[in-house]
């Protein structure tokens, strides 16, 4: 059987698991976009660890190593840039002021603003793509230059959505109006912080367990309100 399959990898197949689930999730039924952000910040936590998993192997092969990065971001990919517009398109499908305009302005209108706020959402996908095919490519060449893992990212990195995202989520249980717009506003920035030269400093342990920490707060928050709805 092809692939690799020891305990450096195992992260990045449930994030990877985690990210389809949500997928699926989001997209049944009428959809379920608060259910599919706890897929997502599950994915996000298995991405904070699996790099510093990985590396704790000391005698990974090259092949072993290119693949842990190739694996990495086409779960990303799925996990950060396919899920948050999967669950916009949920959104979408709740939305009271979509619902307001569909009433005032008609169906066939009601429609045609769905559509082109889907294609923000594949704009976003797109970006996520290039945002992760650039940083595999600068990697491999960082790793022929020098050791260690990088210090810097070039862009905002695509899994800092997992927690961007449910955050704007949250805003629905304290703020009385629709917050869809707010999500699809934040999806034009994030796609645009993507691609932008901006150099961010890469966590270390502190910054990674501060981030695991506020995903924890929000999922819980997510989880009440969610229950309370219930």
């Amino acid at each position: 059987m092809i692939g690799f399959y020891d305990y450096t990898v195992v992260l990045t197949y449930l994030s990877l698991i985690s990210a389809s689930s949500g997928i699926l999730v989001s997209l049944s039924g009428p959809g379920h976009p608060y259910i599919g952000a706890f897929f997502l910040l599950f994915s996000g936590l298995c991405d904070a660890f699996d790099g510093k998993v990985a590396r704790t192997k000391k005698d990974r092969t090259p092949a072993e190593c290119s693949f842990g990065i190739q694996i990495d971001s086409l779960s990303d990919l799925v996990a950060f840039g396919v899920l948050p517009a999967c669950i916009g398109i949920a959104m979408l499908r709740w939305s009271a002021l979509m619902v307001l305009f569909g009433n005032r302005c008609g169906l066939p209108w009601r429609k045609r603003l769905e559509m082109g706020l889907s294609v923000i959402l594949i704009l976003y996908i797109l970006a996520a793509m290039i945002r992760l095919a650039y940083f595999n490519v600068t990697e491999e060449e960082r790793q022929k230059a020098e050791d260690g893992p990088r210090t810097h990212f070039t862009g905002l990195p695509v899994t800092s959505t997992a927690l961007i995202f449910p955050f704007i989520m949250l805003l629905q249980y304290v703020i009385p109006t629709d917050v869809t717009p707010v999500y699809f506003a934040s999806a034009v920035f994030c796609g645009v912080a993507f691609l932008s030269p901006i150099r961010i400093r890469k966590p270390g342990w502190r910054g990674v367990l501060i981030m695991v920490g506020i995903g924890a707060v929000e999922f819980l928050l997510m989880l009440i309100g969610v229950v309370l709805k219930c």
